[in-house]
C-alpha cells in the first residue's frame, strides 16, 4: 500500500505447551519501553497518513521496519494512491479495515485487498507493483501497512504473495476481548499467514471498557502495540497508549492490556534478525553496496528478472 516504503492465551494448557509456568506473575509481564505518537506525513503520490514506525522518532523495532496508517473519509487524502514502485529485500503487509486497495505487479498478479482482508507480500529479490485505493467518495478508507525485514539469506528469494480475504481471518474470543488473528497462534487458533521466517503474530483486538487481555509471549520476540481507537493501558504499570500511538514493549513472557473506556489495538511480535539494516526508499538490504546494486538493477530492468 505505501511506496516508501505464537501468542497463546494464558490458559494452563497453552502455557504448558510453551514450557512456561501454569500461572504468570507480574514479573513476567512486559513493560512499555516507550510510547511514541505517530507522525503525520505524505507518501506515494500524495497520500495523507500517520507513520508510527520508520520515522526519526522510532526508526525500527527489529524485524519491524515501518508501520503506516491511512484513516480518512476525505477522498483527497488518499485518492492519488501509490503508483508503480519497486521493492527488494523485505516484506510488506497490507491490512484493510474498511475500503480497499487494488494491486497490480510486474509478474501479472492483480487483486483487491478489502474490508478486513490482508496481503502479506514477500518482495524478496524484487517486484514492481502499484496499490490504488478503491472506496466510494465520502466513506472511510482505513488501512495499515507494515514492513517486515528479511534476513540476508532470504533477501534475494523468489517473490511471494499471500492474498487473504476477510473470511479466512479467524475472529476469536481472547478472554473478554474480540480479536482478528492475522498471523500466529492464540489458544489453538492459527492465523492464515504462514511460512514467514520471523515467525510473526499479528492480532487486531477490541477490548471492552473495564476488561483485561492477558497473553503469553515468546520471551525473545520483539513486540509492540499500536492503538487504533480509544485508549489502552499496557503492562503492570498500565502505561497509557492513546489512539495513533505506538508502544514499544520490553522483554518478558506475557502481555497485558486493560482499557477504562474501551479500545482497539494491533499487537505485533516476531523474532528479531540481528543483522545490519541498510535502507534507501523502497529497498532494504544489509549494506550500502547492496542498495547501490538494487538501484542499478531497477534502472536497468534487472530487478525482477531471473
Amino acid at each position: 500500500m505505501l511506496s516508501r516504503r505464537g501468542f497463546v492465551v494464558g490458559s494452563a494448557a497453552g502455557l504448558a505447551a510453551l514450557g512456561c509456568r501454569a500461572r504468570l506473575d507480574d514479573s513476567d509481564v512486559r513493560a512499555v519501553d516507550a510510547v511514541v505518537p505517530a507522525m503525520r506525513t505524505r507518501d506515494g503520490a500524495g497520500v495523507s497518513l500517520r507513520r508510527a514506525l520508520g520515522s526519526r522518532a522510532l526508526p525500527l523495532l527489529d524485524p519491524f521496519l515501518m508501520l503506516d496508517e491511512i484513516h480518512s473519509d476525505r477522498e483527497e487524502d488518499w485518492i492519488a494512491g501509490f503508483p508503480r514502485h519497486p521493492h527488494r529485500g523485505f516484506e510488506t503487509v497490507s491490512y484493510l479495515i474498511s475500503g480497499g486497495f487494488e494491486h497490480r505487479d510486474s509478474s501479472g498478479n492483480h487483486g483487491l485487498i478489502a474490508d478486513g482482508g490482508v496481503q502479506w507480500m514477500t518482495a524478496g529479490r524484487g517486484i514492481i507493483h502499484s496499490e490504488m485505493p478503491r472506496q466510494a467518495a465520502g466513506l472511510d478508507l482505513w488501512g495499515l501497512q507494515l514492513w517486515v525485514n528479511l534476513p540476508a539469506a532470504r533477501k534475494m528469494s523468489r517473490p511471494r504473495y499471500q492474498d487473504l480475504g476477510a473470511e479466512v481471518v479467524p475472529e476469536i474470543a481472547v478472554g473478554a476481548a474480540r480479536a482478528r488473528l492475522v498471523a500466529g497462534l492464540v489458544d489453538g487458533h492459527r492465523g492464515p499467514v504462514e511460512g514467514i521466517v520471523t515467525d510473526p503474530t499479528m492480532l487486531d483486538a477490541t477490548l471492552p471498557a473495564g476488561q483485561e487481555l492477558r497473553l503469553a509471549l515468546p520471551a525473545t520476540h520483539t513486540a509492540f502495540v499500536y492503538a487504533l481507537a480509544g485508549e489502552v493501558e499496557v503492562g503492570r504499570a498500565r502505561t497509557r497508549v492513546p489512539a495513533g500511538s505506538i508502544a514499544a514493549l520490553g522483554r518478558g513472557r506475557a502481555f497485558t492490556a486493560t482499557s477504562a473506556s474501551g479500545g482497539r489495538f494491533l499487537l505485533l511480535a516476531a523474532a528479531a534478525i540481528g543483522e545490519p539494516v541498510a535502507r534507501r526508499g523502497p529497498f532494504v538490504m544489509n549494506t550500502e553496496a547492496e542498495l547501490d546494486q538494487a538501484v542499478a538493477d531497477y534502472r536497468s530492468g534487472r530487478l525482477v528478472g531471473g
